[in-house]
């Protein structure tokens, strides 16, 4: 849904899945190893910010990739992750390249994802964001 409450052309949202115009936000819970995590996309038109949180949401460890600079993303880690960095890394890389911008991604989980938590995680952003959430 977008955030100024206006439809695009193809009534996705601002320009047609946030892509242009303003920003439009999709969220998701993706259930894994018995735990729940709330996954939130925010998309513009040059990239997408996306959060990954279980329990209260909160802002938490954080990586930035920005593709188009070369023949890989390039990513910086803006708040370094106790667990789950290479989940992280990914993540912004995947989402960059997709969306040939930026990806900002946060995520504030209680412990260590675990291999199938990941792998559910990932799958999920990854058909939101090449979906447009």
């Amino acid at each position: 849904m977008p955030l100024d409450g206006t439809r695009g052309r193809d009534g996705a949202g601002p320009g047609g899945g946030g892509r242009e115009g303003g920003p439009e936000l999709a969220t998701r819970t993706v259930s894994a190893s018995g735990r729940s995590f709330a996954v939130a996309v925010l998309r513009f038109a040059n990239g997408d910010f996306i959060s990954v949180s279980e329990g209260e949401g909160r802002l938490g460890q954080m990586v930035a990739s920005l593709a188009g600079a070369g023949p890989a993303p390039v990513t910086a880690t803006v708040i370094p992750s106790k667990t789950d960095a290479l989940f992280l890394r990914l993540v912004a890389e995947r989402a960059s390249s997709a969306s040939g911008g930026i990806a900002v991604v946060s995520s504030s989980v209680r412990a260590g994802l675990g291999a199938e938590a990941a792998k559910a995680l990932m799958s999920e952003i990854a058909e939101m964001v090449r979906r447009g959430a």
